[in-house]
């Protein structure tokens, strides 16, 4: 079990799927939302009233509930696995009320076609034996769901490499034991 740990929510308890993911720590999450915050502060940007969230991968949805527990509008969640999906939605019905919606696709099999507003942040978490980042990354800057206020989060064991695409640039990498975080955008954040 994790509890969300800012915002409205702070203090829910959600449930992680058994053997199937691996959540964002407590700490991860803390470190994650104050370089969020801070950077969108230093530069005057809103980054959760009345913005939409991306969460990749979403597993128990800890992230994107994190985000809407602090104030964000709406959340899309991509999840493939079905047991996972039935933990997620109990967790959104807890934190989300019905500003949600849960898409049960593989996000390597997928265009996003569903989707058609650009994104405040963007969590992209898989498994750390996949490397989807170039893919996934092309697929949402050809779909226009990056906007140059988008904040790309993205979380790789800390031996990963990816190549980025030309019209995106790191903002800020930051290491947690085997964890990476890597901090996206098209431009300051």
């Amino acid at each position: 079990m994790l509890k969300i740990i800012g915002g409205n929510k702070k203090r829910k308890i959600i449930e992680i799927p058994k053997n199937k993911v691996r959540p964002t720590s407590s700490k991860k999450r803390e470190s994650i939302f104050s370089i969020l915050e801070s950077n969108a502060l230093k530069n005057n940007i809103q980054l959760y009233d009345n913005k939409i969230i991306l969460d990749l991968y979403a597993g128990s949805g800890s992230l994107g509930l994190e985000a809407i527990s602090r104030g964000a509008k709406f959340c899309y969640f991509y999840e493939k696995d079905e047991y996972v999906y039935k933990v997620l939605e109990n967790n959104c019905k807890k934190i989300c009320e019905n500003n949600y919606e849960i898409i049960l696709k593989d996000i390597e099999k997928c265009f996003f076609n569903e989707l058609k507003k650009t994104f405040s942040i963007i969590f992209i978490d898989p498994p750390y034996d996949i490397n989807p980042f170039e893919k996934v990354l092309n697929k949402l800057l050809f779909r226009n769901l990056i906007s140059k206020n988008t904040n790309i989060i993205i979380e790789t064991n800390k031996n990963t490499f990816f190549k980025l695409p030309k019209k995106l640039k790191k903002i800020d990498e930051r290491f947690f034991g085997k964890t990476k975080i890597t901090f996206l955008g098209l431009g300051i954040i």
